[in-house]
């Protein structure tokens, strides 16, 4: 009897190897040729959005969002494919909707974040921001997580939520920024002769634009020091070479003229108590 059975059994192993071994092999077909399709898909999007002078930070966006559509899809006829009941499945996953959207709620504000960043677009890829406690250019905004590089070159990695729940400050806006230096000469110097050296140095920079106009004047009178206020107006890429000259430039200007710029001091007067 059990030899009937076991014979009965190796009689149906071809059978249930073509059947089966087929499927699964169509179903590793169809998965790679999706996974493709999925990136064809991505560059088409990308190629239509781009001629369409989208801006840079929608194509990326929406590029991600149809990968992720046919990704999906191709998991789903996988699936079909060995067998299991795919509309059973959507009805399984509808069930369990709402316990996935609480246990995947930080993930689905990602999502919902990063669509408010597209729609209302306070930055933008190559911008450089400001966010979440962390700084660097805008270099790709994804469905879940916006993607920072930093200026010694670190790719950091911020939730969307994150982004957008905290205060996002965009020094890439503005075609112009204000550079703001605080130049301390000694209480000796003369205050005239100071500001002309200054105001010179600043008619004659590269960098420095003709409107808005610049501001110079004193600030403060400080302990050490009497601070002057240097306000000059720059392009936004100009800003950290303007930054770097003109610093550079009213060190050497000043000294040429032989205004002092002061160390902190401070001035110690002995009392000397008679000796009963």
């Amino acid at each position: 009897m059990e030899m009937e059975i076991y014979k009965n059994l190796l009689e149906e192993v071809p059978d249930l190897i073509l059947t089966y071994g087929l499927k699964i092999i169509f179903a590793i077909i169809i998965f790679f040729v999706g996974k493709f399709l999925s990136g064809v898909v991505k560059n088409i999007t990308t190629k239509l959005l781009v001629k369409r002078k989208a801006d840079e930070t929608v194509v990326s966006f929406v590029a991600n969002i149809a990968w992720s559509l046919v990704f999906v899809f191709t998991i789903v006829a996988t699936l079909g494919q060995v067998g299991v009941q795919t509309a059973s499945l959507v009805a399984v996953i509808g069930a369990a909707g709402l316990a996935v959207g609480l246990a995947l709620q930080g993930s689905l504000s990602n999502f919902a974040a990063g669509v408010l960043m597209v729609v209302l677009r306070p930055c933008r890829i190559g911008d450089y921001v400001e966010a979440a406690g962390i700084a660097g250019k805008v270099s790709e905004i994804t469905i879940f997580s916006t993607k920072l590089l930093t200026p010694d070159n670190k790719l950091i990695t911020a939730p969307n939520s994150a982004m957008m729940n905290g205060t996002i400050i965009n020094y890439s806006a503005m075609k112009t920024r204000r550079l703001d230096l605080v130049i301390g000469v000694s209480y000796e110097s003369n205050l005239a002769e100071t500001k002309k050296v200054l105001t010179s140095i600043l008619d004659n920079s590269q960098y420095v634009l003709d409107s808005p106009s610049y501001t110079v004047g004193v600030s403060q009178l400080a302990d050490s020091s009497i601070n002057f206020v240097v306000r000059p107006w720059v392009k936004g890429t100009d800003y950290w070479p303007a930054h770097y000259e003109l610093l550079e430039q009213i060190k050497t200007a000043l000294d040429e003229a032989g205004i002092v710029i002061p160390y902190p001091q401070m001035d110690l007067h002995v009392k000397e108590v008679p000796a009963r």
